[in-house]
């Protein structure tokens, strides 16, 4: 009788030290927005704040799921336009990248110009922008682009060329080329600096999606959610601004673990970042 009456506890204990991490990582922040909501609330409800200033999270909730209609279309316009404008920074970042490796004199070229355009304010160059595409679409993704880029350049360079000169040394002895060098060794040892340039540029290719359409003043059914931003604002409709403003909050955070889950995913089993320590 003593033993089953233990079992159950041990069982519990194995559990928890098991998952206790995990829960803890998912209570505690859902906890503390859970506290958030609850102040907002009491705020509203001692001052008796009038809607169109600061509406309660109930009518946030309802305009939610009211002009789902109106909302979904956009939020999936500024989706697309942040994920494609990413992909394209990937491919553009990384490839730089590599060639700007190749020659310190190409790096010295080609650097200054990608600064320049990183230091330069996105609703500067929009308005030039605007006037050589040939659509606001195309000028939203070259401003999201331009944004997202730069730190996904930056840091792959960075890691192409923070390579062991002990491991470059070993290569050149036993005769790789100069692709098998980049492939098999500046390309892995560079891979947690992407993955950091990654997660950074995810959350700058959002602004910018964000910031260029407020610039553009983007309107009609092929609008995102900035021009839904706007729209509520004119029409004092706060808590369809309210409602847009989760939407943007959430596609931020959903990029973010996106990101972050591929850096875990390629980085957990070797590297030192994303290793479980036991003390």
């Amino acid at each position: 009788m003593m033993a089953d009456s233990t079992e159950p506890l041990t069982v519990e204990r194995s559990f928890w030290n098991r998952h206790g991490d995990t829960i803890l990582k998912i209570a505690i922040p859902i906890g503390v927005l859970a506290l958030l909501v609850g102040i907002w609330q009491t705020i509203v409800v001692i001052y008796d704040t009038p809607h169109y200033i600061l509406p309660g999270p109930a009518l946030v909730v309802k305009a939610f799921f009211e002009d789902w209609g109106t909302l979904a279309p956009a939020l999936w316009v500024t989706t697309k336009i942040t994920f494609i404008s990413l992909g394209l920074a990937l491919v553009g970042g990384v490839g730089l990248a590599v060639i700007m490796i190749q020659s310190r004199w190409i790096e010295t070229a080609l650097y200054p110009i990608t600064v320049i355009l990183q230091v330069t304010p996105i609703v500067a160059i929009a308005p030039l922008i605007l006037i050589y595409t040939p659509t606001t679409q195309v000028a939203l993704l070259i401003c999201a682009f331009l944004v997202a880029f730069f730190p996904i350049l930056s840091n792959m360079a960075q890691g192409l060329k923070s390579v062991d000169h002990n491991l470059l040394n070993l290569f050149e002895l036993y005769g790789a080329s100069r692709w098998q060098t980049l492939i098999h060794l500046k390309m892995p040892a560079a891979l947690p600096y992407f993955m950091t340039g990654l997660r950074i540029g995810g959350g700058l290719a959002l602004i910018a999606a964000v910031v260029a359409e407020f610039a553009a003043g983007s309107a009609g059914a092929g609008s995102g959610l900035a021009f839904r931003l706007l729209e509520s604002q004119y029409r004092l409709n706060i808590p369809r601004l309210f409602a847009a403003l989760f939407m943007l909050a959430c596609l931020g955070v959903a990029i973010f673990a996106l990101t972050s889950f591929i850096a875990w995913l390629f980085l957990h089993r070797w590297h030192e970042s994303s290793l479980k320590r036991e003390n």
